[in-house]
């Protein structure tokens, strides 16, 4: 599999990031995790706009999942070859009304359908493509999915956005990647079941055993390094901050 981070900064985007966007790839199949504010425009630096495969989003928070709205336009007003085909959407239930409603003026009330291939999430394990994922719910506001990716006797596990939570140490289980929010800092916020600082981050991938964190979804107005310096404290393996256009092959 190859991970690139297309956006990573958290509840708004950051002078140097769009919000939680990540693209996943194998065997030629593109699925991309989230499509918050500013995602389609970076997205065109790694691959077409109709080049993807399937979407999934984690939660229906702006900062996961507004730009499906221009890409929504992208896909149905398209002159040049006709409209799209629907592609696989995967998301909480409700996803088709969030997007209707946040695009106010679609041309009919199933519009959205037209282009998007709507599919609920719930705790579940089915494939997508040539890879094997298993959601469940985590702490979060919100209903709200981590994701465990498997291809090829290797797994991805991201978090989306969640407070402490046993779902997220199973689906982040000996995984060999683990992209894990850190939008707090420790010491500072204290909101349960909303988000995770970098001491959080790193003691849940210490208890699932991942081999390696990538901490994302930091917003513009949090210190990453303190967060960063706080995971290594707790976590012996490799971390690292995301950063918009880096790639990682799992």
């Amino acid at each position: 599999m190859k991970l690139t981070v297309v956006g990573c900064s958290g509840s708004f985007p950051s002078a140097e990031s769009a919000c939680s966007s990540y693209l996943v790839e194998a065997d030629g199949f593109r699925l991309l995790l989230d499509m918050g504010n500013g995602a389609l425009g970076e997205l065109q630096r790694h691959c077409g706009l109709y080049d993807l495969d399937a979407i999934f989003l984690s939660h229906l928070h702006a900062d996961h999942c507004i730009d499906m709205c221009a890409y929504f336009v992208a896909r149905y007003y398209r002159h040049d070859g006709g409209r799209c085909d629907p592609i696989p959407v995967y998301g909480p239930e409700g996803t088709e009304q969030r997007l209707t409603t946040a695009y106010a003026d679609t041309p009919t009330a199933s519009s959205m359908s037209e282009v998007f291939d709507f599919h609920t999430v719930k705790p579940s394990t089915f494939e997508i493509g040539p890879f094997t994922v298993h959601t469940e719910r985590v702490a979060h506001p919100v209903e709200a999915y981590g994701i465990r990716i498997e291809h090829a006797g290797k797994v991805l596990t991201y978090s989306g956005d969640t407070g402490i939570s046993t779902a997220l140490d199973e689906l982040a289980r000996d995984a060999d990647l683990f992209l894990c929010e850190a939008a707090f800092t420790h010491g500072k916020e204290n909101i349960p079941d909303l988000h995770l600082n970098g001491r959080e981050a790193g003691q849940t991938a210490a208890r699932a055993g991942a081999r390696r964190l990538v901490l994302t979804h930091i917003p513009p107005w949090t210190d990453p390094q303190i967060n960063l310096d706080d995971a290594r404290e707790v976590y012996d393996g490799p971390v690292r901050l995301a950063a918009p256009r880096q790639t990682y092959e799992i």
